[in-house]
């Protein structure tokens, strides 16, 4: 049987849908709701998205153990 190699090049894509985000983080969609302090950006078509930058540094502050970033999230969310 003959073999090929295949070279895929992809570009990740920076900014995600809900469903997106949450499996990003391995979450399900429900829990990702009420975990995740990060807010999507609203596009002027009103299509919403999250930046995956932001994400992933809200995840990097739960690995260090940083509370800041959420506390910062929730009181913009209360703005």
């Amino acid at each position: 049987m003959a073999q090929a190699t295949i070279n895929l090049i992809t570009i990740p894509k920076r900014m995600l849908t809900r469903a997106e985000a949450a499996s990003h983080c391995g979450r399900p969609v429900k829990r990702f709701e009420v975990e995740c302090p990060i807010r999507p950006i609203r596009f002027p078509n009103g299509d919403e998205r999250y930046d995956v930058q932001d994400i992933d540094e809200w995840l990097d502050s739960l690995k260090t153990g940083h509370e800041d970033f959420a506390v910062e999230a929730i009181l913009e969310r209360l703005e």
